[in-house]
This record gives structure tokens, C-alpha cells and sequence, in this order.
């Protein structure tokens, strides 16, 4: 998918979740194409699921079996992962803006109002272990203007 399609595709949904939950769209979009591929991710076409969130037990929704490596008793191993499955884009940008809502950690993230500083903070606040991980969404959030999901903010 291309990305402007995918922009298309669900900055809608993006936009309705950052009226409900003070996420930014240009944050919600960008991260969604970092983590998705732009969507061509299997987790994205076969279960709407944006950020590779797993299926841990306090999730009772539906869910999709997919391999994955993970490095387990000091090598590469690839197991069964259970994921969250979700029945559209909003309902995984919803979850994903509760996720943030839910964790302290990212309280200070939600005084942030562009898309820029969210990445920032929730980059500092350990969301990835990618130093240049706010650097990425940032450099998502300029080259393709998103922003422009924000009211031009």
C-alpha cells in the first residue's frame, strides 16, 4: 500500500480517536506506518492491528496466531504469538490511546499537543528501545505532513 493510501485508509479513525483521547492523529498515523510497514504487515491486513500489540490474558477480544521471533535463553527462537485482533481501525487506535491512557509512565505525554512532542515523550517515557525512535515518527509526521490530521497544528 502506498503510503498516501494508507493515510487515507485511517486517518479518519485517527482523527476520531484524538477528539475522544488526546492521542494526535499525526502520531497515531505515523506510528501506525512505523510499526505496520504502512500497513502491508500481516498483523495489519489480517487482524487491523496497527501497533503489533500481543494478545496478553487480560485481553478478551479476538485473536490471531501469527510466528514471530523472540530471543529466548540467549538465541533467536521462533514461536506461536497470539495477537490482538481487532474488527477495524478505530477499534485498534482506541485500544492503543487506552494503552497510553492506562500506563503512567506515559501520563506526561498527554500535556503534548503536536504530534512531534507526543513522539518525543513517549519515546523518553521507554516506549521502544529505538534511540532514534522519535526521530523516525517525527521524520513520518514532516515528510508527509500529518500534521495536517491535527488542524495544521
Amino acid at each position: 500500500m502506498k503510503p498516501q493510501e494508507f493515510i487515507a485508509l485511517i486517518g479518519p479513525a485517527a482523527q476520531a480517536s484524538a477528539t475522544n483521547t488526546g492521542v494526535p492523529a499525526s502520531f497515531t498515523v505515523a506510528q501506525a506506518a512505523l510499526e505496520s510497514g504502512w500497513g502491508t504487515s500481516s498483523l495489519a491486513r489480517d487482524g487491523k492491528n496497527l501497533f503489533g500489540v500481543k494478545a496478553d490474558p487480560a485481553w478478551h477480544g479476538d485473536v490471531l496466531y501469527i510466528n514471530t521471533r523472540e530471543f529466548l535463553n540467549g538465541a533467536w527462537t521462533t514461536v506461536a504469538a497470539r495477537w490482538r485482533k481487532y474488527t477495524d481501525w478505530q477499534d485498534c487506535m482506541d485500544d492503543h490511546a487506552a494503552f497510553l491512557h492506562q500506563n503512567r509512565r506515559y501520563e506526561a505525554c498527554f500535556a503534548c499537543t503536536t504530534g512531534d512532542a507526543f513522539a518525543k515523550a513517549v519515546a523518553k517515557a521507554g516506549y521502544a528501545t529505538d534511540p532514534d525512535y522519535a526521530a523516525k515518527l517525527i521524520s513520518i509526521i514532516d515528510q508527509y505532513r500529518l500534521a495536517d490530521l491535527d488542524g495544521g497544528s
